[in-house]
């Protein structure tokens, strides 16, 4: 969601889209591996196409992403109809590896947080990203291709999503078409806490994880304090 808001879009689809990995992960990968990677590999490729065609045709992300989160259920519905499937043991493996010294989810948090920062704040691309959603007439003067960029964030964005639902299958050991609807808001919160804004070109990937990392323990936090989680 985060490279998403860089460039100034909205994607209510990003819930639905862990849920098909989800789905294809727990549903094809043990029976039909070649099969299965293919479409993994194809995921992040229809995330980068969706976002040429939202630049393309002038379309409000907001609509085309909601559209693409009903195309990714029915897909995900098409692969597993009923929740269950298989995750092949070497995948829930790694999750539970106990590196020393430092906690696996931990790494899983941390890595990524690290290679955004880099991307988008260190390499002289990441201006270009960034330009997208801080001005827009301003990357193409440079003579930069904004389609090119745009497809950048969404490729980035299919391939979070992709990492999302492979780390989701290999947590719960099944898969679910419809285990990350709850994901869309929380991600779009996880962004706006972490200081992100909704303009584009302003966010943060440091803040962007631990923004995420407070709307999923703010639950258990008020169980803890006695506060009913609805306040």
């Amino acid at each position: 969601q985060m490279f998403i808001m860089t460039a100034g879009d909205i994607d209510l689809g990003i819930g639905t889209f862990v849920g098909l990995v989800d789905c294809i992960v727990a549903g094809l990968l043990n029976d039909y591996p070649i099969i299965a990677v293919a479409m993994l590999i194809a995921c992040p490729v229809a995330y980068a196409l969706m976002g040429a065609l939202i630049h393309w045709r002038q379309l409000p992300s907001i609509v085309v992403t909601l559209g693409a989160s009903f195309v990714w259920l029915g897909l995900a519905l098409m692969v597993l109809p009923l929740p269950g499937g298989t995750v092949p043991a070497a995948l829930t493996g790694l999750v539970r590896l106990r590196p020393p010294g430092i906690p696996m989810p931990i790494i899983i948090a941390v890595v990524p947080m690290v290679l955004a920062h880099l991307v988008l704040n260190k390499m002289s691309y990441g201006v270009v990203l960034r330009g997208i959603g801080g001005s827009l007439a301003a990357v193409e003067r440079s003579g930069r291709s904004t389609v090119k960029a745009r497809m950048t964030l969404y490729a980035l964005a299919g391939i979070c999503g992709l990492c999302a639902g492979l780390c989701l299958a290999a947590i719960t050991t099944t898969g679910d078409a419809n285990v990350g609807r709850g994901l869309t808001l929380v991600s779009i919160g996880a962004v706006i806490i972490g200081g992100g804004e909704f303009v584009g070109g302003i966010v943060s990937p440091i803040g962007t994880v631990f923004g995420a990392l407070i709307m999923q323990l703010s639950g258990s936090l008020l169980s803890f304090a006695s506060v009913p989680p609805a306040w």
